[in-house]
């Protein structure tokens, strides 16, 4: 059973949180992207909190600005320190250290940068289709195949974006599954009930997801007026900030059009102790096309 609570943090901000199973067992952490919410984890919730799948605590936080979790007014509060600092206050609360985090898309970069600064806060690691911050430097510097992928990011920088997202029953964000989906035919996972379910997160505001892309250097440069802003060509990230000594699962949807498989390329360089999963025919929202591969995955990696 999927319960429902709001998690005040010592310096401040509250996270509304899904949880499931018993407190004081080992703690798995879910995390989620744009344009979702926790709600999208509550099949692993209901999984691994089962006794005859580990019987772990499991939780999975609203980041901040998304659902009833916190939503500061001011861009610079959802750079990757604050964000990190939910994260770790809400471990401690749960007793950490996790037995695993797990994170997918924007929560996928709030784990990396937990995983390279914090490694005491978990023990394992479990990324999907989230690209480590040191390849995704790369690529968007070096890759115009990549900066052209990334390039839906400079639109949802844009002062209108969430009035052109709202425009037409949110038409632009369902956009966002249906044009990474399969090639192959409708989105089964996309029922009326689940489309409902994003529609309440998307009305209780965008702005507060949109403030994790305006906070973000990684992005591709757009050169020239209005804004010759150079977003990832000016970045330099120290190596001691990229470096994850943690065991790492990393699971990759291989038809994921917006994060090529070249980001795959030399992320062993910076994560030494990782398994690597490729999924072929799976897209950016494997978590839904294939649930039960993820569960087998994690499943394996948490023996």
């Amino acid at each position: 059973m999927i319960e429902i609570s709001l998690n005040k943090l010592p310096h401040g901000i509250t996270l509304s949180c899904r949880s499931a199973g018993t407190p004081g067992r080992p703690v798995l952490m879910f995390l989620h992207g744009f344009p979702e919410a926790a709600f999208v984890w509550d099949g692993l919730l209901s999984h691994f909190s089962c006794p005859e799948n580990g019987g772990f605590r499991c939780i999975a936080p609203n980041l901040r600005g998304y659902e009833q979790s916190s939503a500061p007014g001011d861009v610079a509060a959802y750079r990757p320190k604050h964000l990190m600092q939910d994260v770790a206050a809400l471990i401690a609360q749960e007793g950490g250290p996790l037995a695993c985090l797990v994170a997918h898309d924007w929560g996928g970069a709030v784990a990396w940068n937990l995983a390279a600064s914090a490694p005491g806060c978990m023990n394992k690691l479990a990324i999907i289709n989230s690209p480590h911050p040191g390849t995704f430097l790369r690529e968007l510097q070096q890759s115009p195949a990549q900066q052209a992928s990334s390039a839906y990011m400079n639109f949802l920088i844009r002062p209108d974006a969430e009035a052109l997202l709202a425009e037409d029953d949110f038409r632009r964000l369902w956009e966002f599954f249906t044009a990474m989906g399969a090639a192959d035919g409708p989105h089964a996972w996309l029922t009326d009930a689940v489309k409902a379910q994003y529609r309440d997160i998307w009305r209780a505001g965008l702005t507060g997801p949109l403030n994790y892309y305006r906070a973000s250097p990684l992005r591709p440069p757009r050169a020239g007026p209005p804004h010759n802003d150079p977003a990832a060509a000016g970045v330099v990230i120290p190596r001691e900030k990229l470096e994850v000594h943690v065991p790492t699962l990393v699971i990759w949807a291989m038809d994921d059009i917006a994060l090529p498989p070249a980001l795959l390329d030399g992320l062993e360089d910076f994560v030494p102790q990782m398994q690597l999963q490729r999924v072929e025919g799976a897209t950016h929202w494997i978590v839904h096309e294939q649930p039960q591969k993820i569960i087998g995955y994690l499943q394996e990696f948490l023996r």
